[in-house]
């Protein structure tokens, strides 16, 4: 049998399991398998911090469905791994990371930079391993990726000492291969009941999670509706799974990302049949209100979801692209399709009366004319990234997404400072894409010099960042108000808001930036980054003021909705 170092070996699974982009920031205890790297085909990007290279690695695996790679060195680049760790964790990301440890033998030593990374990060992962024998490392990583992709996706994490990864095996990657996933199918009597209940209920309605496009279950979700003319409401993580402009697409549920036709259509919907969600509490609400006149069929891949959030009228465990087979089979062999109903006709309704007004031409600038001309440059083919705050509320109510992995967003974690990063992993997924990052202020300071990354690589990503926090700026810049346009940048007290002229930053990385503060000004400075962005080979920054007061529409019920816009009367709206 052939011999080579651990090293050598990881890198050669790697290559089999069809990884071609790893992220990472090199150190003395993983220069083994940088050194084996030298010789593989695998493009490695170094990134400037390690929970940059997890979040790349995220965006990366969300938009190509397939696994993203983060290394590093011990000690600190592990822990700086946590944070990008939970988040694929919480939002079921399948990613890998690798670091390197001191040697074995002075682990219990209080070594340099010997930390217990693999305990450290047990709670954030679906497993993570120490490699104390050389001689199991290739069986590991080969579970470690059977892991990752079996039943609910997720991260798993490798430790490997510097003696370990120097030893001499005996491997032979002739021989060897990835190891066998097994997806779990539905109990045939489960899906002849979920199909009983649908054809029985007057106002059934599909709640479409995020594990609709983890399974790569979107087709199957179309057709379903489609043959059974039953309206769907995606979750935030979910979003893409049915176009927004499809019939029976009604858009978001929730108490923060979502919209007001969604919402109304949840609350009179008396079947949910909920694919692939885990009911979180920033999409539920008040539970009683949430569940109250309806019933609940609960499919998730994962057995422990069942009941977690409150228990389903049935429940049933499967993978999310068997049972929408299934269902669609056996609705086939049970009836012919079917036309719209009156409840179809009443959604189709609401989605045009409740729709919220965009068109402000408000200064400050409205966020929600910020997204409407997000969705009037950017096409379908756009993967956007996202992460957390009141820009990421009114993405969820304003903005419009047609494709399955084409609106990545951290929806649990939340950590500040995942757009950058992920919107560069995501593009090297998928290059023909636009990417655009939607970041706040604030959140564009965390990692932010991940936008370097993109300048060293040219990897050509649109930034925008909607800035609510420079207070001082817009005050000062009032008295242009009327009949002078915002377009001349004016530049930044650095007295006001945080102190950071986020446009100088970009141009000092070397990526191009513009700053926007009219309203009418905002497509075309869009239209220029995306005319530019490809052209130029490197990241492309807006950034648009927005107004400081400007709240999001929320509550705490989905009927409670507290709105902070003009709405139409859709009194007599009716069946």
């Amino acid at each position: 049998m052939a011999r080579m170092r651990a090293s050598e070996a990881l890198v050669k699974i790697l290559e089999s399991e069809g990884v071609e982009v790893i992220f990472g920031v090199p150190g003395a205890n993983i220069n083994p398998v940088y050194r084996a790297l030298a010789a593989s085909p695998i493009r490695h990007i170094t990134v400037r911090h390690e929970e940059g290279g997890t979040h790349a690695a995220d965006g990366y695996a969300r938009a190509s469905g397939k696994i993203g790679v983060c290394i590093g060195t011990s000690g600190p680049a592990g822990t700086n791994m946590v944070t990008g760790l939970y988040t694929a964790l919480a939002d079921s990301v399948p990613i890998l990371t690798i670091t390197g440890q001191a040697p074995t033998r002075i682990l219990h030593k209080e070594a340099f930079q010997a930390v217990d990374i693999a305990e450290i990060v047990r709670t954030v992962t679906k497993r993570s391993f120490l490699v104390r024998e050389p001689a199991q490392l290739p069986w590991i990583v080969r579970e470690a990726f059977r892991i990752m992709r079996d039943g609910r996706p997720g991260p798993v994490h490798i430790d490997l000492p510097l003696d370990v990864q120097l030893a001499e095996i005996d491997y032979d990657p002739e021989v060897d291969a990835p190891l066998p996933i097994f997806r779990v199918a539905p109990p045939p009597a489960a899906v002849q009941r979920a199909l009983a209940w649908l054809l029985t209920a007057e106002r059934p309605l599909i709640l479409a999670g995020g594990g609709v496009i983890c399974a790569n279950a979107s087709e199957e979700l179309r057709q379903l509706a489609e043959y059974l003319q039953i309206p769907v409401v995606p979750t935030l993580m979910g979003w893409g799974s049915i176009p927004d402009d499809h019939p029976l697409a009604v858009g978001l549920v929730g108490i923060q990302t979502q919209t007001r036709s969604g919402n109304q259509t949840f609350l009179e919907a008396d079947l949910v049949l909920a694919i692939g969600a885990r009911f979180a509490e920033r999409h539920t609400g008040d539970l009683a209100i949430y569940r109250h006149g309806k019933r609940f069929i609960h499919v998730d891949v994962e057995p422990t979801q069942l009941g977690r959030v409150f228990p389903p009228d049935l429940g049933i465990v499967s993978d999310a692209q068997l049972f929408l087979r299934a269902l669609l089979a056996a609705a086939q062999a049970a009836t012919p399709p079917r036309e719209p109903s009156a409840w179809v006709r009443r959604v189709q309704t609401l989605k045009t009366a409740l729709s919220r007004p965009t068109d402000f031409a408000d200064i400050p600038i409205r966020p929600e004319r910020v997204f409407q001309e997000i969705n009037a440059v950017f096409g379908p083919q756009t993967i956007f990234t996202t992460a957390i705050g009141l820009y990421q509320i009114w993405s969820g109510q304003f903005q419009r997404v047609f494709r399955p992995r084409h609106y990545l967003v951290c929806g649990q974690a939340g950590p500040l400072g995942w757009e950058v990063p992920a919107a560069i992993g995501a593009k090297l997924a998928q290059p023909s894409h636009p990417v655009v990052a939607i970041c706040g202020d604030y959140s564009f300071q965390f990692l932010m010099e991940e936008l370097a990354v993109a300048v060293q690589y040219r990897i050509p990503i649109v930034v925008i960042i909607v800035n609510n926090g420079n207070l001082g700026l817009i005050r000062q810049n009032q008295r242009y108000a009327h009949g002078i346009r915002y377009g001349v940048d004016l530049g930044y007290d650095l007295n006001n808001g945080y102190g950071i002229d986020h446009v100088q930053v970009a141009k000092g990385m070397g990526a191009l930036a513009r700053r926007v503060q009219h309203p009418d000004d905002i497509q075309p400075a869009l239209r220029w980054a995306a005319a530019l962005v490809e052209q130029a080979e490197r990241p492309v920054l807006v950034e648009i003021l927005v107004d400081p007061e400007a709240d999001a529409a929320m509550g705490s019920a989905l009927d409670q909705i507290r709105e902070f816009v003009p709405t139409p009367d859709v009194a007599g709206v009716g069946v």
